[in-house]
């Protein structure tokens, strides 16, 4: 009898071991699997940035920008702006926008600001708009318009006005800053052989796009931040304050040119952020 009880001790025992072993195999992998999916939620649940270059620059103009947003772990894409007119530069920008899922932060940086604020109208996967230095225009308003709005800009002097004549037989005029101007209206607080790369390397914009009237403006809907760069010689500081004021951004201020994306990266990468925390 005594060697029965034995035998059956042992069972219970043994079965009892088995039951808190997986019992604690499961707590275990509840645990991994909890803090899995909480990373994989975290990776997730930051937007993409897509940033919008403006006239007389090219995407590489956000480099020091994308470098800040992806080490702190945001995927970024930096779009080429055809500088052709707003709503044909838009279309452009829905195209890069229609291949990236989830949630996005829209950047525009001068010009590309009109841009942005057509191609995130009536996308509820734009979660915010942040403008760099840049034009919010309202329905009916062009870039030029809002330049003149307010004294200021020195750019009509240093552009270069180029006619060209596409294959179809249409005619227009490309606008360039001339060499020998670009580093103090543009960049003037960006290093001199970094200016003078950016000059070789800018892209002309159409005339027509800075006169061309926004039809859309995504920012009276969404949420919207604002870099008002006030050494700014492209577009009057006062421009940029009545436009941001009127789409109630939120407002940060940097003693700064036209570039102040190269000049001040983290500041705009951590404006950039703040928008993506905020609508997250």
């Amino acid at each position: 009898m005594a060697d029965i009880k034995g035998v059956r001790g042992q069972r219970i025992l043994a079965n009892a071991l088995s039951v808190v072993t997986a019992g604690v195999a499961v707590g275990v992998l509840a645990v991994v699997g909890t803090a899995s999916a909480a990373t994989s939620v975290e990776k997730q649940a930051k937007p993409t940035i897509v940033l919008e270059h403006g006239a007389f620059a090219d995407a590489a103009s956000w480099n020091g920008v994308i470098k800040e947003l992806r080490r702190d772990g945001y995927p970024v894409i930096a779009a080429a702006n055809p500088l052709r007119g707003p709503a044909s530069d838009a279309a452009a920008l829905r195209s890069v926008l229609d291949h990236v899922e989830g949630p996005k932060i829209l950047v525009g940086h001068s010009y590309g600001g009109s841009v942005i604020s057509t191609a995130g109208a009536n996308d509820p996967q734009v979660k915010a708009l942040v403008y760099v230095a840049a034009f919010l225009p309202a329905p009916g308003e062009s870039a030029l318009e809002l330049t003149n709005k307010y004294p200021g800009s020195t750019l009509p002097n240093a552009l270069d006005a180029v006619p060209f004549t596409l294959p179809g037989g249409a005619t227009g005029t490309d606008l360039y800053i001339k060499t020998a101007k670009f580093r103090q209206q543009f960049a003037a607080d960006v290093p001199a052989d970094t200016a003078a790369l950016m000059a070789a390397t800018q892209r002309p914009i159409a005339q027509a796009a800075l006169e061309e009237k926004a039809e859309v403006a995504a920012w009276q809907n969404k949420p919207v931040w604002s870099v008002v760069a006030t050494q700014d010689l492209n577009i009057p500081v006062e421009a940029q304050r009545f436009m941001s004021r009127r789409a109630h951004a939120h407002i940060t201020e940097v003693r700064a040119s036209h570039s102040v994306a190269v000049s001040h990266p983290k500041t705009v990468a951590d404006v950039i952020e703040d928008a993506a925390r905020a609508t997250r």
